[in-house]
Parts: structure tokens; sequence; C-alpha cells
């Protein structure tokens, strides 16, 4: 439901903060105070028209701020209406667009009155309310439109050309000899071979390292021999033993060394025809993944759906058979069911058309009469059409004229119907009533609150009876500049408002019996 509505510079609006309960409520007020302006906000909420007009005389724009609460969920929507410029929206405080903003309304708000853009205007949602007053059972026709589209899909990515179809299986089979011809069998093997040639491409110079380092250091090499001489020198000078023992040390720790590489470069082995043969390979295996994938396990991947796509068009003709035989099925059931939906729509359709006209008579229509017609092969083209009055031609409802005949066909409608957004709202759905049509207006709006949060602008006091909360639009004096302002009334300012609304005068006594009176009756039709 909306919970609670904000209105900023709109009209003459300067700011309005109504909080709404569940169950029926009222806005009432002197004429021009203001009243049709909150509807006007509710449907900027709902993605209507923005118009740079509405906007406050010396405000720079108008903002409409709305929290809807539906279960456990609650969303925040807001309309933002520059005096220059596009209006702005917003879903929880996150920018949105006016589409996105309609979409939501659509599924939160309905407004009923000189409003065009209810959602019982629309055809899939005639369709639909058709089918939940006749209870009629569409899945199984959903789930065969499914199962067609699927298979017809299915034959479309087969090919049907047969020349084009030659042509894709030479193109896939040289494809998959190809990548057959590259005998891939690890995923990992180009990094395997990448660390081989490296290895390969650098011995030569591997072994003329080792090699150099072995001649330096061995006992013929210049490090050795310099060693030498200088044992030879320290030999026999006992002070110097020490220094004579550490140069036998690192003596021995060269040979070790000479020793090691001449071990390594004998070990190291050239083998050039190896390296051409990876580099060859590389190459290879770089055209694979430049035509058929990034590493070559998307080439292995590639070669797989290109072998299933490969088997499906070379057995085209028998899938193909196998398709077109479940295609006829499909669309031999589907005739029949649709002739079954179609039948079972058309026998709801005069039933809800006479329970819709059975409430019209009560709310000041008695002459008019509604027309469900039902047309296609499903019975798919639903269509409302009304003559308000006897005597006129049937219209669809976008075309009925009168706010009040439309806002009443839509409350009869709606009294048929239980399902819809969760919150309705009616403008001008007692004009031109009275008397005790206007009593069975409010009774029918009232009766609503089982399913909906029911909003509804009214100058009948008869109507306003009925509400559980009661909001009240007023003009005041702000320096000098003329605003609206809107608040809810208690109990005791209820009798007041309904007083004025009864007679122009709040204090006349017999309009105040009058209004508690009312007041009682629609407390104890509440609770009936």
């Amino acid at each position: 439901m909306l919970s609670e509505l904000v209105v900023r510079d709109l009209g003459v609006i300067d700011e309005m903060c109504l909080t709404l309960g569940p169950g029926m409520t009222v806005v009432t007020g002197e004429t021009g105070a203001g009243k049709t302006l909150l509807v006007g906000a509710i449907d900027l909420l709902t993605g209507g028209r923005a118009d740079a007009a509405l906007v406050r005389p010396g405000a720079t724009e108008a903002e409409i701020q709305g929290r809807f609460v539906v279960g456990d969920t609650e969303t925040v929507v807001r309309r933002v209406v520059p005096r220059d410029g596009r209006s702005r929206a917003y879903i929880d405080r996150q920018l949105a667009s006016v589409a996105a903003l309609g979409e939501l309304g659509a599924n939160l708000i309905d407004l009923h009155g000189q409003h065009s853009h209810q959602s019982l205007l629309r055809v899939s949602v005639q369709r639909a309310a058709l089918d939940q007053y006749g209870e009629v059972d569409t899945s199984r026709l959903e789930a065969l439109l499914d199962d067609l589209r699927s298979t017809e899909m299915t034959l479309a990515d087969m090919g049907g050309d047969a020349r084009v179809r030659d042509r894709e299986i030479d193109l896939l089979r040289y494809q998959i000899e190809e990548i057959d011809a590259g005998v891939i069998t690890d995923p990992d093997e180009d990094e395997r071979l990448d660390d081989e040639e490296s290895g390969l491409a650098d011995a030569a110079a591997h072994i003329e390292a080792a090699a150099a380092v072995a001649g330096l250091l061995g006992t013929d090499g210049p490090v050795g021999d310099v060693l030498a001489r200088v044992l030879a020198e320290l030999d026999g000078l006992r002070p110097l033993s020490d220094l004579s023992d550490r140069v036998y040390s690192v003596a021995a720790d060269v040979a070790d060394i000479a020793e090691a590489s001449r071990r390594q470069f004998e070990s190291i082995v050239v083998n050039p025809e190896r390296l051409d043969e990876i580099r060859e390979r590389r190459a290879l295996l770089k055209d694979l993944r430049r035509k058929y994938g990034d590493a070559l396990g998307d080439v292995m991947s590639y070669r797989d759906e290109t072998v299933e796509r490969l088997a499906q068009l070379v057995a085209h003709d028998e899938l193909a058979a196998e398709l077109d035989a479940r295609r006829d099925s499909i669309r031999t059931n589907l005739a029949k069911v649709r002739a079954e939906v179609r039948a079972a729509r058309t026998e709801a359709a005069p039933a809800l058309a006479v329970a819709v006209e059975s409430h019209l008579a009560g709310l000041a229509m008695p002459g008019a009469r509604l027309e469900v017609s039902v047309d296609g092969e499903a019975g798919e083209r639903v269509m409302f059409r009304i003559a308000a009055n006897a005597g006129h031609e049937l219209q669809p409802l976008s075309r009925v004229a009168s706010g009040g005949e439309l806002a009443r066909t839509m409350l009869a409608l709606r009294l048929v119907l239980s399902a819809g957004p969760p919150t309705l709202v009616f403008d001008e759905v007692d004009a031109g009533v009275g008397g005790e049509v206007a009593n069975r207006v409010g009774a029918s709006l009232a009766a609503l609150t089982s399913d909906h949060q029911v909003l509804v602008v009214t100058h009948l006091a008869q109507v306003a009876a009925f509400a559980d909360g009661h909001a009240v639009v007023s003009k005041i004096t702000v320096d000098g500049i003329t605003v609206s302002e809107a608040r809810m009334l208690r109990d005791d300012e209820r009798v007041v408002e309904l007083s004025r609304m009864l007679s122009g005068s709040p204090h006349s006594s017999a309009a105040r019996e009058h209004a508690e009176e009312l007041l009682a009756a629609g407390r104890a039709a509440r609770d009936a």
C-alpha cells in the first residue's frame, strides 16, 4: 500500500505530507483547494507525463515522494519535475527511467478517473481479468506455445537451405581435420614446450661458459697456477702455516669447482634438430590457437562442439523429419487447446458483462451496457466495450468520454474482479450522483478494501462517511501567497468536515446531526 505521500511545490501545494493507512481513505476539500493535484502527484509517481507548468510559481522544481509497503518489502519512489529540463525519477534512491517508474507503478497503483493509464484499459489485463473471472486454465496453451517456439527455433538453427548446409558441412570437416592433424592431447603442451625450447636454445652458451670456468680454475689454468705458486712461497714457513692451510683449503675448493664445471659442459647436449622440431610444433599450435581459441583447452573444446554440430548437420534430414513431426503434433494439440480456451473465454464473457452491469445499475448508470468481445484462435483478443447510456453505441473503455463514468465502470469491474494492484485511487467516481446512489458508491468503494487500499477524491459526504481515514485539503495564505495544505482528520473533525460538505456550513446543528448519522452508518457498514 501507499503508506506515505510527500508533495512539494506542485501547483498551489507548497508542501504536503500524508501518512496513509490500510482500508479506505477519502480526500475532501473546497473546489480548487488542490484535491486533484494529489491524484496528479500519484500519477507522476507511477510514470505519468510531467508538465513544467505544474511547478509552483517561485519554485525551481516540484518533487513528489511515495513510500510503498507490500508485505515485507518497502519501496521509496521519487519524481522531480524541474521548471526547465527533463523530469527525473528515482527508485530507492537510485536514478531510474520514467519507463521503469511506470512499470513499477503499474504493479503498485491503479488510477481511476480522468487519467488514461489504468491497467484495466490494456488488452492484456482485460484478457487476464476474463480468465480470472471465468477460471480459464491457460497453462496447457502456454506450455504448447513454448514447445512450438522451441521446436521452430531448433529447426531454424539446423539450417534449412541445402546448399548453405553443405557449405557449412565442408567447413566444419576441414576445421576438424585441421585440429586433429595437430594431435592435441595436453592443454598445457605449449607451456611445457616453451620451457624445453628455452633450455635447448641456450645449450651452446651453457657449454661455453662451463668450459671457460673449468679452464680458468683447473690445474693448468691461471688460477690453479697462481695458487700453486703461493703454496710454494709459503712452504716451510712455520709462522705463516695458518695462511698456508687456508690457501690449501681454497685450492681444494677451486679444484672441486673446476671438476664440476668440466662434468657440466660434458653433460650438456646440443640438439639443434630437437630445437627445430619444437619451434615448428609451437608455430602449429599458435596457428590453431589463432583460429580456434585463446588456449589449447579452448581449441579442444571447439573441436568437440564442431563435431557435435557436424553430426547434427549430417543427420539433418532425419532430425528435421523428427522435428517436423513434433511440430505437426504440437500444432494439432495447439489447435485443440486453443479451441478449448476460446470456448471457455467465450462462455465466461457474457457472464462477466452481466456481473459488471449489475453493479453499474447501482452506480448511477442504469442504462449502461458492457460487452466483452472475444476474438482470435484462442480468444486472445479480448476487449471490454461499453455504452455508458441507453441508446449509445458500444465503444472501448479507453474512449469513454466522462471521467466519472469511466471511474464508476472501473469501480464496477473491480467489484467483480478482485485481482489488481494493491492500491486503487478513484477520482471523479461520484461525479453526477447523489442521494441513495452516493451511498451505494461509498459502500462499493469500501467493499474493495478487503483486497486493496483505496484512496478516493470525493465531494460527497455520503461517500466520505464510509472511509477509514479522512484527509482534508484546504487553502491558506502564507506571507500573502495562497497555498494548499492537507492533513488527516480526527473523528470529531470528520463531523465538522462532513457538515460542511452537506450544507456548506460546518456549524449547522442539523448538518452535524446528519453527519454523525452518516459516520455511524459508515462504521456499521464497515463492521458488517
